[in-house]
């Protein structure tokens, strides 16, 4: 990470944890996760996204799943035990979590919600989601994001 970088709120609250991270800063124009992938030099498998749901209960739901894969909905809503999820709509995001789209963030939203990782996560010593903000992504231990956010593993994308 440079250090001329601007520090996201979800750099900072990661540095107030403790919990060990590299900060990358990209072009903005970027916002689909295989180019930001490979513009970060990663594997494309350890690029995750954030995406929020609601659930039949109207309990919102977050699910982080590497970029190249889609979130399935069925296995989605077996890992949180609710009949059915769909996404949210994207005007949605921003005042339920405080981000916007393209830079929705597991940690730091506006309040904790049940989060699930996808199990292949756990393949990688380290994985990149987003820094809360379009343009930055962090990168750290899958353990410590799931440990940060209380998140679960669990097999939520489509095969």
């Amino acid at each position: 990470m440079s250090s001329d970088m601007d520090k996201t709120n979800v750099m900072r609250l990661l540095d107030v944890a403790g919990i060990e991270y590299e900060g990358y800063e990209y072009d903005k124009t970027l916002t689909d996760g295989v180019s930001i992938a490979h513009v970060l030099k990663r594997d494309e498998n350890e690029v995750f996204k954030t995406l929020v749901t609601v659930g039949a209960d109207r309990n919102h739901y977050v699910f982080v799943v590497p970029v190249n894969c889609t979130l399935d909905l069925k296995k989605a809503a077996r890992a949180v035990k609710v009949k059915a999820i769909e996404m949210i709509k994207q005007k949605e995001l921003l005042p339920l979590t405080g981000y916007i789209h393209g830079g929705c963030s597991p940690v730091g939203m506006k309040k904790p919600f049940t989060t699930v990782i996808d199990e292949t996560a756990i393949l990688f010593d380290k994985i990149c989601v987003s820094a809360g903000r379009v343009g930055y992504q962090v990168r750290l231990a899958p353990d410590a994001l799931k440990d940060y956010v209380g998140a679960t593993y669990a097999d939520i994308v489509k095969e």
